[in-house]
């Protein structure tokens, strides 16, 4: 039996391995499970970047929603992005908060001189310690964030204009803790911290 069984194997184990290619190429790589969707934003308290006299804390995002742009002078597709958010900020719909990560103060400052800010405040977090708490791994990454200070949403990559309208809006309008201007929403059930959609882009 052994014997007969045996030339099977190899063809077998090379079907299946062929298989799971096939299966992983398909994937969009922005689509990672984020295990903080539904859970409240990591507590913090880090020096603004404009103002290192001045500090900003997660109880500080309360109240409405908002969006939280991690981002880098270093970070290409950060630079693609940035135009983008410009156009939000300067459209009043929701107000955006940087964490400006792994940079220097002077390059961040001076990079945003140049292209503007669309940043209500920037947090400065060269270590990176905000950045290991929200599980970033890379930049550009934006979290939309509830008025009760609960992600509801992660977007790996750069914002887009469909990006926020087909992802991002109908979280808003589709829920009642999520405030915005302009519209009202929550990413989660007011009896259940469990995300709607923990599956981000």
């Amino acid at each position: 039996m052994k014997n007969s069984l045996t030339p099977l194997i190899a063809p077998t184990l090379f079907v299946a391995l062929i298989a799971l290619l096939w299966a992983g190429l398909g994937r969009d790589p922005r689509l990672v499970p984020s295990p903080l969707v539904g859970k409240p934003l990591p507590e913090f308290a880090l020096t603004q970047l404009r103002d290192p006299a001045r500090t900003l804390t997660s109880a500080d995002l309360l109240g409405k929603a908002s969006l939280l742009n991690v981002w880098a002078t270093w970070c290409v597709s950060c630079r693609r992005e940035h135009g983008f958010l410009v156009n939000l900020a300067r459209s009043g719909e929701i107000p955006i908060y940087g964490l400006n990560y792994k940079d220097t103060r002077d390059a961040a400052m001076e990079w945003l001189d140049r292209l503007g800010d669309p940043y209500v405040v920037n947090l400065y977090d060269p270590e990176g310690t905000l950045g290991i708490d929200l599980g970033v791994y890379g930049t550009p990454e934006t979290f939309l964030i509830d008025a009760e200070g609960t992600i509801a949403y992660k977007h790996v990559g750069p914002m887009t204009e469909a990006v926020w309208r087909e992802r991002m809006l109908p979280v808003i309008q589709g829920n009642s803790s999520v405030t915005a201007s302009g519209g009202q929403g929550t990413a989660y059930s007011s009896t259940s911290s469990k995300a709607t959609n923990p599956t981000v882009e």
